[in-house]
């Protein structure tokens, strides 16, 4: 599959011309986006000859200074700025820190010059701001989603995605998941094998799919009692087999209205909503890391088949099985899944 750079390189290699990335940081930015960049100089390695120049801006230039206290030069945004990816950091809290008005104005008007633009974590708020995001899917920090939806209800906020790229308008989940999309970027422009390789360098457990959940379904819930997570772990445990609610409140010694309204109360969902929620996540880690076919995987995790477990992948990812399988494996499904 030629990548989507791939004409920009053909006829701008001889030219000597770069793929440029601005990122546009403020006083207070979180300093995480800096270890994003990291991505595109292995890139640069690993490819024939370096594809990418990276430069960092902000409104009035010079030194900025980050959440922890890091300073970083900048140069300063002009009219006549360019780059063909924008990237906006973000900051700690973008409620009490929003972006001012002369950001909002250069990125809306960066954004009909660009060939994309990108946000990692809080910055998606400036892209809000902007109204680039207008219609369109995106996600954030998991802790400012709902505040996002709030704020921008023409927004379709996912807030369980590790980044989504909807159109040239690319947006990442908090901290680590700017680096999944940066990789991500990289494969849109280099392909596949060079994307892998950047993550190699990078001691990236995987490369994460986008529609990769932002935490762990068992830290999502959390109960306060020793009971109920003990609960949690016997069915972790055991999701192969049909569990039920009396079953459950026999091993923790409650019974099962207590158990239901126990469980919902410190963990606000339902028995049958949790178990659902970690047979996805059991699921979907065994199609990212194994081989198994998808029939054997919704076994193994307790789905009836494999169209219930399609139906639920898609209630809760937004993907079927199959592309999250592809995604993992570069693109490369397996036949036993066709």
């Amino acid at each position: 599959m030629i990548s989507d750079m791939a004409v920009f390189r053909t006829l701008n290699r001889g030219e000597g011309n770069m793929h440029r990335i601005g990122y546009l940081l403020r006083d207070g930015f979180q300093v995480m986006a800096l270890a994003t960049q990291t991505v595109f100089e292995f890139a640069n390695a690993d490819a024939s000859e370096p594809f990418y120049a990276v430069e960092n801006y902000s409104l009035e230039g010079g030194q900025v200074r980050s959440s922890l206290g890091l300073t970083v030069a900048t140069r300063k945004l002009t009219p006549s700025s360019r780059a063909d990816t924008w990237i906006v950091g973000g900051v700690l809290n973008p409620l009490e820190a929003p972006a001012s008005a002369r950001e909002v104005a250069f990125v809306r008007k960066a954004s009909q010059q660009a060939r994309r633009v990108a946000a990692i974590c809080t910055g998606a708020f400036t892209l809000a701001e902007a109204g680039l995001l207008a219609g369109r899917r995106a996600t954030t920090h998991w802790a400012f989603a709902q505040e996002m939806q709030t704020r921008f209800p023409a927004i379709q906020v996912e807030e369980d995605r590790i980044y989504i790229a909807d159109g040239p308008v690319w947006t990442s989940a908090g901290m680590t998941a700017g680096l999944d999309l940066a990789v991500a970027l990289v494969e849109r422009d280099l392909g596949t094998d060079i994307a892998r390789g950047v993550a190699r360098k990078m001691v990236m457990h995987q490369h994460r799919s986008g529609g990769q959940s932002q935490h762990s379904e068992m830290l999502a819930l959390a109960p306060r009692s020793d009971r109920i997570q003990d609960a949690l772990n016997y069915a972790r445990q055991n999701l192969a087999r049909t569990l039920t609610v009396e079953e459950l409140a026999e091993k923790v010694n409650l019974s099962p209205r207590q158990f239901s309204r126990v469980f919902t109360a410190e963990t606000g969902q339902s028995p049958a909503k949790a178990i659902e929620g970690l047979r996805l996540e059991a699921a979907r880690l065994m199609i990212e890391q194994s081989r198994h076919p998808l029939e054997v995987v919704a076994r193994e995790t307790g789905f009836r088949d494999r169209r219930h477990m399609r139906e639920v992948f898609v209630r809760g990812f937004g993907v079927p099985p199959q592309s999250m399988r592809r995604d993992s494996r570069g693109g490369q499904g397996d036949v036993r899944d066709a």
